[in-house]
């Protein structure tokens, strides 16, 4: 036993303090497989809380079932509002729930990587030349050595699957509120369709009835016809949108039954006064964006598991025990026992090969994360101001103008200055003009939506609340 002891200390140094380590190792061991549970759902429903102060449930049993679903059918009872909708979503949605697992799964490696390896017993018996018993119990020592490096990969990784489920819950609120817009400016622009229809079929009445008089050739009759045709092709169309957008809005919420006969409240909101500032938003939205920290932090489990590697390639098997034989003619003899791997052929370079390749290319897609990060920003930026002007302007000046134009040709027609037509027609400019008006705030208030997700949360946050997971120095070969 000293020859191998002094034999592993001369290759690797390591005997010594495997010897003094020993008891400590065990201990900690112990202590963290025994210590109290943790609470690893506890981080995402205070990122949450803070970035959109909604409250959001990890099922695990079916009582926590029951009172989500209490939850959102008392919702369900009101007209359905964006921060009610929002609410609904963040309880029922079955995707998300499914998404929370990952932490289950993530902390279980934790609790995983910071236990005991169960020891080895070996037991023969030879016979028939005198009964031979054999046995042997051994620990693999090694992964006393490793459990304080792995469990830190471990937690790595559980931060990371942390702020991934955190960004899937923010990308899910971007969602819901893109989609009650949506079914709100439909609601509005099915309106004023309708309306430009009642026109569309009034005109047709009447050219109707002044062709059946010998007052208007065939063809001012045919294109009334289409012009009919095509507003009720419109409504039509309009209609069958509109209930895709409602079953859009069901899935996001997870909704099915009776529950889906919900009331859709208040109209599109109006676009406010005061621009939302867009200086340094591509600051915020690196310091905010839960993916890019996600990334971050499973870039930090890489180079930690590629020290790991590299800690311990030339030790892959490191056993230590107690075998004794005992012969039916004599007496038993006992003694210490060690196994070892020796490093002759492989000495971990595929491994360490293995482990330098996932670094380079999680490292290449953490840039180009970060790169698309800042891109998506000053596009939707873009995007966002100009949808915001041009909603502007035809509030301001085109719907205005149209609406005048109206009066004009009604105070016309009651002079019988202008035919009715004209008058139809006066009324379909400004109807259209309406519509464009409702889509440019469709518009504006979805990229709002989609430009908070890409950001990270509030377009008027400050970058504080995405956790930033420090990189580990990378390990060079040993």
């Amino acid at each position: 036993m000293k020859r191998i002891q002094d034999r592993i200390k001369a290759r690797t140094g390591l005997f010594p303090f495997m010897k003094a380590s020993l008891p400590v190792l065990i201990l900690s061991a112990s202590t963290l497989s025994a210590s109290a549970e943790e609470k690893p759902f506890s981080p995402v429903e205070k990122q949450i809380g803070r970035r959109t102060g909604r409250a959001i449930t990890w099922e695990k049993d079916l009582a926590a079932r029951e009172e989500s679903l209490s939850r959102v059918r008392a919702l369900l009872q009101k007209p359905l509002t964006s921060t009610a909708a929002v609410q609904i979503a963040l309880l029922n949605n079955r995707d998300l729930q499914a998404a929370f697992e990952e932490i289950g799964l993530t902390f279980a490696d934790v609790r995983e990587a910071r236990m005991l390896a169960n020891p080895e017993a070996d037991l023969a018996v030879k016979v028939p030349t005198g009964t031979i018993f054999e046995w042997s119990v051994a620990q693999n020592f090694l992964n006393l050595l490793m459990i304080p490096m792995r469990t830190r990969v471990a937690r790595d990784r559980l931060a990371a699957a942390q702020l991934r489920v955190s960004d899937t819950v923010v990308k899910l609120v971007a969602e819901v509120k893109s989609a009650v817009i949506e079914l709100q400016a439909g609601d509005a622009l099915l309106e004023r369709l309708r309306l430009a229809h009642d026109a569309q079929d009034a005109a047709l009445q009447l050219m109707q009835k002044i062709h059946a008089a010998g007052n208007a050739p065939d063809l001012k009759l045919v294109e009334e016809q289409a012009a009919y045709s095509q507003s009720r092709i419109d409504v039509a169309m309009a209609e069958a949108a509109q209930r895709e957008h409602r079953e859009k809005l069901n899935r996001l919420l997870g909704l099915w039954g009776g529950d889906t006969e919900w009331k859709l409240a208040g109209p599109l909101p109006d676009i406010p006064a005061t621009a939302p500032s867009v200086h340094g938003l591509e600051t915020l939205a690196v310091a905010n964006r839960l993916d890019l920290a996600a990334a971050r932090a499973d870039l930090a489990g890489l180079v930690r598991a590629l020290g790991l590697e590299k800690s311990f390639r030339f030790i892959g098997v490191l056993d230590f025990g107690v075998a004794s034989s005992h012969d039916s003619d004599g007496p038993a003899s006992t003694g210490p026992s060690v196994r070892l791997e020796l490093p002759l052929f492989n000495q971990g370079q595929p491994r360490i090969a293995r482990g330098e390749a996932q670094l380079r290319m999680a490292q290449s897609k953490f840039e180009q994360l970060a790169i698309g990060i800042r891109s998506d920003v000053r596009e939707l930026r873009d995007r966002m101001l100009s949808k915001r002007d041009m909603a502007f302007f035809y509030r301001d000046d085109l719907l205005p103008t149209r609406r005048r134009i109206l009066s004009l040709t009604l105070l016309n027609y009651n002079a019988m200055l202008s035919g009715a037509f004209e008058l139809f027609a006066a009324k379909r400019e400004e109807l259209e003009a309406e519509k464009s008006w409702i889509e440019a705030c469709r518009d504006y208030w979805i990229t709002r939506a989609e430009l908070e997700r890409a950001v990270g949360g509030d377009l008027d946050a400050r970058p504080d609340s995405a956790p930033s997971t420090p990189l580990p120095k990378t390990p060079h070969h040993r």
